[in-house]
């Protein structure tokens, strides 16, 4: 078998692009969301597919608005690490960038549309919102990613937002609890970008941002990123006691390795490149809890 390596370096680069180790923001809480409302006796295969899919296809378009808006501002170049690098290294126009990723919106929005009629119109609202939150993280005259509240506006929609839309599609209501169900994954998300964020420090100071990371400085931004692990850990042991989630969400403390690992990655580094492995196991931290939480509450609606 001829195997075209051209063809297979294509597939690379379009893949690159859509940056995948940070598309777990966009499946882990389609996934939370979906096992709560499991959890009450609720479950329908098609809107969970189609809020899966609509949800990463905000999240790649996202990427790409990033990718885009980055290089036309002059902040990525070929050496630029954690970017796709298809417009600095692979030679793909911008304009072709931008054309993919208001098509992932168009076919999100057309997915919503349907998952609207099975729910609710209300939600068109809070979809589009989260959509122009995706815009604006790096477009726009104040992009999101230059202030401090990149952590913020990230775990709110990313987290908070997509658990609770996913939720509610099933079960057509919204549960008391929800704040503090989705704080863990909310967090966790919110920490995908701190990541990000410590690791482009010196970049981002030279290229006039204001991140969180930056203002707080490497050292206190690294304790900051262990905090909210802590945070989300603590949250979890606190919440079968209160009866809001069964004891199989403990699993979720199996993810408590790689978090321990992202934090020490980022000690006594320097280089972005040097730093590129904590901001993997950062991501990776957030998918494996998700996963092991959804699986204890599917464990625990069966048992």
């Amino acid at each position: 078998m001829i195997i075209d390596m051209r063809q297979e370096q294509t597939w690379r680069v379009w893949w690159t692009l859509l940056r995948p180790h940070t598309l777990t923001a966009g499946f882990i809480p389609v996934l939370i969301g979906s096992a709560l409302a499991l959890d009450e006796g609720h479950f329908d295969f098609l809107i969970f597919a189609a809020m899966m899919l609509a949800s990463l296809l905000i999240q790649a378009a996202t990427n790409m608005f990033n990718e885009y808006y980055d290089y036309k501002k002059g902040l990525d170049d070929e050496h630029s690490v954690g970017i796709g690098g298809t417009i600095v290294r692979h030679g793909v126009k911008p304009a072709v960038i931008m054309q993919i990723a208001l098509s992932f919106y168009l076919i999100a929005i057309l997915i919503g549309a349907y998952i609207c009629a099975q729910s609710s119109w209300w939600l068109v609202l809070i979809g589009l919102g989260s959509m122009a939150v995706g815009f604006l993280y790096t477009g726009g005259p104040f992009p999101i990613a230059y202030s401090p509240f990149g952590e913020i506006f990230s775990g709110f929609f990313m987290g908070y937002v997509i658990i609770s839309i996913s939720y509610f599609i099933q079960t057509k209501q919204i549960i008391t609890e929800n704040w503090i169900i989705t704080l863990p994954a909310s967090l966790l998300i919110a920490n995908i970008l701190s990541a990000n964020n410590i690791r482009d420090l010196e970049n981002d100071k030279t290229s006039g941002r204001k991140t969180l990371a930056i203002l707080l400085g490497k050292k206190y931004a690294i304790l900051a990123l262990a905090m909210v692990f802590s945070v989300s850990y603590l949250v979890l042991l606190i919440m079968p006691f209160r009866g809001i989630t069964p004891f199989w969400t403990w699993l979720s403390f199996l993810s408590i390795p790689k978090s321990v690992s992202a934090v020490k990655g980022f000690i006594g580094k320097k280089e972005p490149k040097e730093m590129m492995p904590a901001m993997v196991a950062t991501a990776k931290t957030n998918t494996i809890f998700g996963l092991l939480f959804a699986i204890g509450l599917f464990i625990g609606y069966f048992i």
